[in-house]
């Protein structure tokens, strides 16, 4: 081993540490942001929430705002790929939107300083609101409309509804549930309104012929 091999090694030990040090710095972004509200949040108060110096802070971002970017690139990549495994092997388009509605409520619903910052915060300002619609939801919007598109051919949809118009309609739906369920009083998981919105959303598709999940054996 020579002073290369060690010094490769040393910067490769290192890579988990940051990407922990990251982690941390933008679970602490989540929370103080969710809680003081983004503009009102300080990056100081960031530093403070995740234990480490405000300075640090700027190692991994370049500013409060790169923070709040960085938990929408983050977030929306996760969704990504949960919606594309959640209907990996579903064969019926019904129960392929019914995965993806489970899954994205699901999520939002298992973390709610998360839904506030994506639903709420994110939301307050007009350029990360166009960051917001001309990135990853795209991504997004394209696995909602394959699933539609699919069942178009199929024959289980109507074929004269856009898909792509369909699939921002599906997702508006999801997207109002879980604000809404931020504003409530009442606790309950947002997950469990997935059935319903498929339901309705299906019987529109299908001609007004709602279709139900099959009974679990």
């Amino acid at each position: 081993m020579n002073i290369h091999s060690v010094g490769a090694t040393s910067v490769l030990a290192e890579r988990p540490e940051r990407a922990d040090k990251r982690a941390a710095i933008l679970r602490a972004a989540i929370d103080v942001f969710a809680g003081r509200g983004f503009f009102n949040a300080q990056v100081a108060d960031v530093a403070r929430a995740a234990g480490v110096a405000a300075g640090t802070v700027y190692l991994y971002f370049r500013s409060k705002d790169d923070l709040l970017v960085s938990i929408f690139e983050r977030s929306m990549q996760a969704a990504i790929e949960d919606g594309r495994a959640s209907v990996a092997g579903v064969d019926d388009p019904a129960e392929r939107l019914r995965a993806i509605a489970r899954v994205h409520l699901g999520r939002l619903g298992r973390d709610r300083n998360l839904a506030v910052v994506f639903q709420v915060e994110l939301r307050q300002s007009t350029k990360f609101m166009e960051r917001f619609s001309a990135t990853a939801l795209r991504d997004y919007l394209g696995i909602i409309r394959e699933v539609i598109a699919d069942g178009q051919a199929r024959g289980a949809f109507r074929r004269e509804v856009n898909p792509t118009l369909a699939a921002k309609l599906f997702f508006g739906a999801l997207d109002e549930m879980a604000t809404n369920w931020i504003l409530s009083k009442r606790r309950y998981s947002p997950a469990a309104d997935a059935d319903a919105i498929v339901n309705l959303f299906v019987g529109g598709l299908a001609g007004g012929r709602p279709r139900t999940s099959p009974k679990k054996r």
